[in-house]
C-alpha cells in the first residue's frame, strides 16, 4: 500500500531520529495556503509537511525530477518541478494553480538552491526570489494566505554527498553545479519550526498589482514574508 505524502515525511523524520518543536501551528488556514519558508536542508519540505499535519505540494529544482532514488522521493512527497531556466516560470505557475484550484496548499522557498550549496548560519535567511510573490497575488483563491514559516537547526550535523559536478549531468544551466567539491547535506537532531503570521493576499494587493506598478507590489509582499521570516528565526523559537 502506498503511503500519503504525510506518512512518508513522518517516517522519514522519525527513521533519522529528528526531533521535531513545533510553535504556533494553530495560525495555518483552514483553506489552501502558500507557505514559504528558509532553507538549508533536504529534509524542509518533508519537515514543514509534517509541521502541517497535512500535505503540501513544495516546488523543487528541477533537476531533482531527473535524478534516480532523488526523482522517487520527490513523487513520494508530494512535490513538483521548477521549469528549466529557458521556460520563464510557465510550468510552475500552471502547476501550482492546479493545485490551488484542487483544494490543496503548496510550498515555496523563496531563497532558491544557494543555501544548499552555500549553507548559511541557522539563523540567516538570505535574498528571496518573488515567484512566489507573483503566484500569490495571481491565485485563483479567494481569501488566500502566505504562511510564513522559520526553521532553526538546533542540533545539527553536515556531511559531504555527491560531487556538484555530478549534479551538472543534469542541470548544465546551474553555475552552482559548475563548483568543485561535494553537495553538503545538511542532517537535523533537533529542530524547531514556528509557523508566522499569516499574511493575507487582499483585493487591495490585486488591484495595485493589475497595475503598473505590479513589480513593486510582488516586491514588498516577497519583503513582508522576508522580514516575518527573519524576525521568528531572530526570536530564537527553542
Amino acid at each position: 500500500m502506498l503511503l500519503s505524502p504525510l506518512e512518508v515525511s513522518r517516517w522519514m523524520l522519525f527513521s533519522m531520529g529528528v526531533r521535531i518543536r513545533l510553535h504556533d501551528a494553530e495560525r495555518l488556514p483552514r483553506s489552501p495556503f502558500l507557505i514559504i519558508a528558509n532553507h538549508r536542508s533536504f529534509l524542509d519540505a518533508p519537515l514543514l509537511i509534517a509541521a502541517a499535519a497535512q500535505p503540501v505540494h513544495f516546488a523543487c529544482h528541477h533537476y531533482m525530477a531527473q535524478v534516480p532514488v532523488m526523482r522517487d522521493v520527490i513523487d513520494a512527497l508530494g512535490c513538483f518541478p521548477l521549469d528549466e531556466p529557458n521556460q520563464r516560470g510557465r510550468t510552475f505557475f500552471k502547476q501550482a494553480t492546479g493545485f490551488l484550484r484542487s483544494q490543496e496548499s503548496i510550498g515555496v522557498f523563496p531563497e532558491g538552491t544557494g543555501p544548499m550549496i552555500d549553507v548559511p548560519s541557522p539563523t540567516q535567511v538570505g535574498a528571496f526570489h518573488r515567484g512566489f510573490a507573483h503566484l500569490a497575488l495571481r491565485a485563483p483563491i479567494a481569501d488566500f494566505q502566505i504562511v510564513p514559516a522559520a526553521i532553526l537547526a538546533i542540533e545539527e550535523k553536515q556531511q559531504k554527498t555527491i560531487p556538484l559536478k555530478m549534479l551538472s549531468w543534469f542541470d548544465p544551466s546551474e553555475p552552482l553545479f559548475k563548483r568543485a567539491g561535494q553537495h553538503p547535506a545538511v542532517i537535523y537532531q533537533r529542530v524547531a519550526v514556528a509557523i508566522g503570521k499569516p499574511v493575507p493576499v487582499t483585493d487591495l494587493l490585486r488591484q495595485g498589482y493589475r497595475g503598473k506598478g505590479a513589480g513593486q507590489v510582488a516586491a514588498d509582499l516577497s519583503a513582508r514574508c522576508h522580514d516575518e521570516i527573519q524576525s521568528l528565526l531572530n526570536a530564537g523559537c527553542y
